[in-house]
């Protein structure tokens, strides 16, 4: 048995410190850390001014949009998505956007009802139960997933930004989620003891009425229907009449998201790929498009999103955006930054060995909207981010394809494009991940 005494002595701390001192790169390093923020210290040059922003094959005509203060990432990058086609079939300026509040309430609504439903169906759990932990740690957070985007807009549509245009508290989510997190973990321990009494169902329904009430106080209230009209980058005045949100969707969106399937890059053993995955307790619409994932190789992925670019189309993507990145120049690169030459330690780990330690999972959603291709093979992607236009190249940004396989984890794409062998696995039973696993993680 080992019985030595794992604290920390004053002989370890001394010998620590002489180390040290005896490095004289470990003092250029701490002096130069001292004044300069080691982002920039580490920054390798030669990756940035190896990166050229041009890629043969782009699709993006129109202008980059602003989340803001806001966790929205997803629902901008899906709305990105659909624009695309609309902006090109109707000829609209490049300035055109969906209303991303519109879609904001209805998530939010949707959310507070998920979350309450489950409450009441796990009421007989402890409320350290694990999975009741987590829901209650984030019960209505902005972040979402292709498949709770898909069933936002076959439920509820899509409509014009000025339709329902931004607020204050759409743009700067924190103050209005504080508040109803408040309601619904308040909400949590009433229709748990409402669900004891045979009364959850009606305790669900007052709370998802306050819920409501402040999401319209915040956000306004959704339109039922409105005045579609524009004119055309040739200055033609067309009227479409009034419509519904779900009419107006019908009406010109030119993608069926419905027909859209999410494949993800989860290289770790137990998950296996070409097998679908979902995870337990995930979504936002009770009785609406589930949350499931085919998992595939990072090369399958490069492959389906490189022949979606090349076909006219953007692609929607999920990824874990902060590691390896310049948010001033916007660029992706996973060597752009020498941590290890820094610190003179070895930092390195696979993409599994990060999801499994809880170092990276995906945390943001953009769009891909173009790729470079070298004798067919990928070395560098366009990407349309949604943190507005004045940095990068006007919101857009660079992505080198050595990121692409080390931090993507997920794309949507068209089941149409799936080889047989692939589309024949959509139809097979998921195999369930718990709702604290690293796949669970919310754009």
């Amino acid at each position: 048995m080992n019985t030595q005494n794992p604290a920390i002595d004053q002989d370890t701390i001394t010998a620590l410190t002489e180390r040290f001192a005896a490095d004289p790169t470990a003092r250029v390093a701490q002096n130069a850390v001292a004044t300069t923020d080691v982002d920039t210290l580490s920054l390798d040059r030669s990756v940035v001014a190896s990166t050229d922003p041009t890629v043969s094959n782009r699709v993006d005509s129109w202008h980059a949009a602003n989340q803001k203060k806001s966790g929205r990432c997803w629902l901008f990058s899906g709305l990105n998505l659909l624009r695309s086609g609309v902006i090109d079939r109707l000829d609209l300026e490049p300035d055109f956007q969906f209303s991303q509040a519109h879609l904001h309430f209805w998530d939010k609504l949707e959310k507070a009802n998920w979350f309450l439903t489950s409450m009441i169906e796990l009421a007989d759990r402890a409320l350290d139960d694990r999975t009741v932990h987590q829901m209650l740690a984030d019960p209505i957070g902005d972040g979402g997933q292709w498949d709770m985007f898909v069933a936002l807009v076959t439920k509820y549509g899509v409509a014009p930004k000025y339709a329902m245009p931004e607020t204050f508290s759409s743009s700067n989510t924190h103050s209005m989620n504080a508040q109803l997190e408040k309601i619904l973990r308040r909400g949590a321990l009433v229709v748990r003891e409402a669900a004891a009494q045979g009364r959850g169902e009606r305790a669900r329904q007052e709370i998802l009425e306050q819920v409501h009430r402040v999401l319209s106080i915040h956000l306004g209230t959704p339109p039922t229907s409105f005045i579609w009209q524009y004119r055309d980058k040739d200055g033609n005045f067309v009227r479409g009449g009034e419509l519904t949100p779900t009419q107006f969707a019908a009406q010109v969106l030119t993608v069926d998201v419905d027909d859209y399937v999410c494949l993800v890059n989860d290289p770790r053993p137990s998950s296996g790929y070409n097998r679908m995955l979902t995870v337990d307790r995930l979504g936002n619409v009770v009785g609406g498009r589930p949350v499931r994932y085919l998992n595939v190789a990072i090369d399958v992925i490069k492959r389906l999103a490189a022949q979606i670019i090349c076909d006219g189309q953007p692609v929607w993507f999920g990824c874990d955006t902060v590691p390896q990145s310049d948010r001033e120049r916007g660029i992706w690169d996973a060597r752009l930054h020498d941590y290890e030459g820094v610190y003179g330690i070895d930092m390195s780990t696979t993409k599994a060995e990060r999801m499994v330690s809880g170092q990276s999972a995906m945390t943001h959603a953009m769009v891909l909207t173009g790729v470079d291709l070298l004798d067919g093979a990928p070395r560098r992607w366009r990407v349309e981010n949604s943190w507005g236009d004045e940095k990068a190249d006007k919101g857009f940004w660079t992505m080198n394809d050595s990121w692409f396989a080390e931090y993507v984890y997920e794309v949507a794409v068209p089941r149409r494009l799936l080889p047989a062998e692939l589309a024949a696995v959509l139809d097979t039973e998921p195999a369930v991940l718990p709702l604290w696993d690293p796949m669970g993680a919310l754009a």
